[in-house]
């Protein structure tokens, strides 16, 4: 079984890859990354951003594509840690396959997302 442990939840995913969309607080822009667990870390493979912006600038080499910049960061990092201020327009949205979840609506703790353990 594939799955991610978010704060106190723990999530089954349809494969090892999922994507987390969500608008910025500030510029109220689209963002949207995609994912893919891999040997206990997970690896970001992609980014898009509809605009820029404060704290929303395309990094170096993003292509605007379909109204998005894409750039691919191929970064490797062990957890995700989200911040749920509750400030926003609403959380993240975290998709697998055609299935999503809103996680981080609510001003909490921030929520850190990890491969569960095998």
């Amino acid at each position: 079984m594939t799955c991610l442990a978010v704060g106190g939840l723990v999530l089954a995913l349809s494969s090892p890859a999922f994507s987390l969309h969500w608008v910025h607080s500030v510029e109220k822009l689209e963002w949207q990354e995609d994912w893919v667990i891999e040997n206990q870390s997970l690896r970001l493979r992609t980014a898009r951003v509809k605009g820029s912006g404060a704290g929303m600038e395309p990094a170096e080499g993003a292509r605007l594509q379909g109204g998005w910049w894409v750039w691919h960061p191929e970064m490797v990092v062990p957890a995700i840690t989200l911040a749920a201020s509750g400030t926003t327009q609403g959380g993240w949205h975290l998709c697998s396959g055609p299935e999503c979840r809103e996680i981080g609506a609510k001003a909490a703790m921030p929520l850190v997302i990890t491969p569960c353990l095998p």
